[in-house]
């Protein structure tokens, strides 16, 4: 969390609040924090904790944490190193990396930083060659999976972005579309980035897309952006590799519940046929514990990342990452859980728990 006051002082006001900030009321923004401080643990005494074993597998690829790196986008914003700082950090950590597709770097760059294990996160555009274009630059860059957005026919009402006409600093440019006279966004009256979304980004996208998806790559698919469990179930017969719950970082539609609020009712649909995994609101290793026995099979952290590599570039996120791992390890030694597999959902209550009965002795 201090890592966010520091970025605030360092960053010019307009970037801080295009990182920092969420749709209209922002009681989405709120939420997705203040869901977390209303599960409590009920914790089991008397194990031997003395060795506690935080890996696990996400997609085949073992990773040292389930604590994993969402996408978020132009992060040359936040520090000159941008995602190669990121990547390194994700890589040095022994975790996972999702790049965006409106990335400063560019998925060749971004390979070329070294070995590790990294995602895409792909936006639809209207024309599906650029999409397919990018889709198979990704592949060949060594990524393995495709993080497909699914909350975004239209950008969020980020009012702040509204007021500072937000626009990318002059010196940057969406590196994946460089080519493609896609990389730059144009003043406005409005948001630079909600002008571009509305020319570029393809509304009609629906699930015979995600079909179309799978037709053109190999690579895994994930869907970002489900709240429900219909959409969970439609998911799952949709043959996707696993799915995010997410809002956006409630910079989509306001008042849609907190992930860790929608993340049960998602998994119980999916009848854990995929991975699901959250995305919103992780601060603490005590977060990620909560997701974890409410079902998800890891987490995504977004803003932790921005605001932390514009402190202090690759080390600040290593910082970050390394922080919510020693958390969790903390956690889960206080609760009596030796292993990810040793937490389930008796470790915490919900407030939409039924009350608990003492059984009869």
């Amino acid at each position: 969390m201090e890592y966010e006051a520091l970025a605030k002082e360092r960053l010019p006001k307009m970037i801080y609040d295009y990182y920092a900030s969420g749709a209209e009321d922002q009681w989405t923004l709120k939420e997705n924090r203040n869901a977390f401080s209303r599960i409590l643990f009920r914790p089991r005494i008397l194990v031997d904790v003395s060795k506690i074993d935080l890996t696990t597998t996400v997609l085949g690829f073992k990773i040292s944490m389930p604590i994993m790196i969402a996408p978020t986008a132009m992060q040359k914003m936040a520090h000159p190193d941008g995602e190669y700082a990121t990547a390194r950090a994700a890589a040095g950590a022994g975790t996972i990396m999702t790049l965006s597709s409106w990335a400063t770097s560019s998925v060749e760059e971004v390979a070329s930083t070294g070995p590790g294990v990294r995602f895409f996160q792909l936006y639809v555009y209207k024309d599906r060659n650029i999409v397919a274009q990018l889709v198979k630059r990704a592949e060949k860059a060594g990524f393995k999976a495709i993080v497909l957005t699914v909350d975004t026919p239209r950008l969020g009402r980020r009012e702040s972005d509204i007021k500072n006409r937000f626009v990318l600093p002059q010196n940057l440019t969406l590196r994946n579309f460089d080519g493609l006279n896609l990389g730059k966004l144009d003043k406005t009256d409005d948001s630079g980035l909600a002008s571009y979304v509305a020319g570029q980004v393809d509304r009609s996208l629906s699930w015979k897309d995600v079909k179309w998806l799978q037709s053109i790559t190999p690579l895994p698919i994930l869907v970002k952006g489900v709240l429900t469990a219909e959409d969970a179930r439609i998911a799952v017969q949709s043959g996707v590799a696993g799915i995010i719950v997410s809002n956006h970082g409630a910079r989509q539609l306001d008042y849609v519940p907190a992930t860790i609020t929608a993340l049960e009712e998602v998994v119980q649909a999916t009848q854990r046929r995929v991975p699901v995994f959250l995305d919103g609101g992780i601060r603490r290793g005590t977060d990620v514990f909560k997701a974890l026995a409410l079902g998800a099979s890891g987490v995504f952290i977004g803003r932790p990342v921005v605001f932390s590599l514009a402190v202090d570039g690759e080390a600040g996120v290593r910082k970050t990452l390394q922080m919510l791992h020693d958390e969790l390890e903390l956690t889960m030694a206080l609760s009596g859980c030796r292993s990810l597999a040793e937490i389930t959902r008796n470790h915490v209550v919900a407030p939409w728990d039924p009350p608990r009965v003492a059984s009869k002795l």
